[in-house]
C-alpha cells in the first residue's frame, strides 16, 4: 500500500482530531474527502471503518473491513475493525482471534488494549491482567490500561485493590467523571443508600457536576436500588441526553418504565437500544414481554425485521424472527 499523500495524511489526522472529539460526521467527511483521491488505500478504508463502529453502522464497516482484508488477510486495521464488529455482536471467541492476529503484525498497546477487554469479557481475568500488564509496566500511569485493570480487578471481587486505581486514575485527571463516579461507588459499598443518595444528590447540584452524565447515572442506579423508580428514570434521562452515544444511560431509562408500567415510553428508548445493539437479549426479551402484553406480536415482528436489515449477520435475529412468525400463524389459525 502506498503511503498517504500531503493532501491525505491531513484529512486522515483532521479526521482522528474530529473522532476524539465525537465529531463523527466531521470526521467522515474529511475521511471520504481523502478517499476520493486515494480509494485504495487501506488505511482510509479501515479508519473509515472504524468510525462507523462508533456509529452503530455495522454493516458499512463490516463492507469496508472485508474489503481490505480480501487484498491484505493480515491487515492490522482491518483485523481490528472485524475484532470490534464480533465483539459487538457477542461473538467473543472470533473478536479475540482477530486481535491476536493484528498483534502478529502490530504489537501497539491499542492492540494489546482490546485483547484484554475481550478476555474480561469472557470471564478470564488472570489471562486480562497478563496482558494489561504487559503494558503497564513500561507505561504505569496509562490511563486506558489503568481503567481496564481496574474494571478486571472489581469483576474479580477486589475491591480495593479496584479503588486504589481510580483513585491514582483521580489524582492523574480530576475530570475524569467516569473515574469519579467508579470512586463514589466503591467508597458508597460501605455506606447507606441515604447517605450516597443525599451525597451525590449534593454534587450533581453543583455547577461543575451537574452536566456529568456518569454521575447523574449512578444517581440513578441508587434510585432504582432504592425502589425510587420514577426518580430514577428522570436521572437516567438526564444522563442520556448528555451522553447520547452511551446507551446504557438509555436503556436504564426504558427499564424503569418498564417497571412503572409506562410502556409507550419504555418502548420509545428500548427500540432505539435494540436497533442499535441486537446482541442484548435482555434488552430483546424486555421488548417481547411488552409487546405480547400489549397484543401486538405483530409490532413486533416489524421491529426484528427492521433490525435485521440493518445487522443482517446476526444469526440470533433470524432464529426469532422465525420463532415469532410461527407464533402468529398459530394464532392466526386459531382465529380462523
Amino acid at each position: 500500500m502506498a503511503a498517504l499523500s500531503q493532501f491525505c495524511r491531513i484529512k486522515w489526522e483532521r479526521a482522528r482530531d474530529f473522532k476524539r472529539k465525537g465529531k463523527y460526521q466531521e470526521a467522515e467527511r474529511e475521511l471520504k474527502d481523502a478517499l476520493e483521491e486515494d480509494p485504495a488505500n487501506f488505511l482510509l478504508k479501515s479508519s473509515l471503518a472504524d468510525l462507523y463502529i462508533r456509529q452503530g453502522r455495522l454493516i458499512e464497516a463490516r463492507i469496508l473491513a472485508e474489503e481490505v482484508l480480501a487484498s491484505d488477510p493480515r491487515h492490522p486495521q482491518a483485523l481490528v475493525v472485524l475484532g470490534e464488529i464480533f465483539s459487538k455482536e457477542t461473538n467473543l471467541d472470533e473478536a479475540i482471534n482477530c486481535f491476536r492476529h493484528a498483534f502478529q503484525k502490530d504489537s501497539r498497546p491499542y492492540v494489546t488494549l482490546r485483547i484484554a477487554r475481550t478476555l474480561r469479557k469472557m470471564e478470564r481475568y488472570k489471562e486480562a491482567l497478563e496482558e494489561l500488564d504487559t503494558v503497564l509496566l513500561a507505561q504505569r500511569e496509562n490511563p486506558s490500561f489503568l481503567k481496564e485493570k481496574a474494571l478486571t480487578l472489581n469483576r474479580m471481587g477486589r475491591r480495593s485493590e479496584a479503588l486504589e486505581i481510580y483513585e491514582k486514575l483521580r489524582s492523574l485527571d480530576p475530570d475524569d467523571s467516569f473515574v469519579l463516579k467508579e470512586v463514589f461507588r466503591l467508597k458508597g459499598l460501605g455506606r447507606s443508600d441515604e447517605r450516597v443518595i443525599k451525597e451525590l444528590s449534593s454534587v450533581v447540584n453543583i455547577p461543575s457536576r451537574k452536566d456529568d452524565p456518569q454521575l447523574h447515572g449512578f444517581l440513578g442506579q441508587k434510585f432504582k436500588e432504592t425502589g425510587q423508580v420514577q426518580e430514577a428514570a428522570a436521572e437516567y434521562r438526564t444522563a442520556s441526553q448528555l451522553a447520547p452515544d452511551n446507551l446504557y444511560f438509555l436503556k436504564q431509562e426504558g427499564f424503569c418504565y418498564y417497571r412503572l408500567k409506562n410502556y409507550s415510553k419504555a418502548l420509545e428508548c428500548l427500540e432505539e437500544v435494540f436497533r442499535k445493539d441486537p446482541a442484548d437479549f435482555i434488552v430483546k426479551g424486555t421488548l417481547e414481554k411488552i409487546y405480547t402484553t400489549l397484543g401486538r406480536l405483530d409490532d413486533f415482528l416489524s421491529l426484528l425485521e427492521d433490525t435485521l436489515q440493518r445487522h443482517p449477520h446476526n444469526v440470533k435475529l433470524m432464529g426469532k424472527i422465525k420463532k415469532i412468525k410461527k407464533l402468529l400463524d398459530a394464532k392466526n389459525e386459531l382465529g380462523n
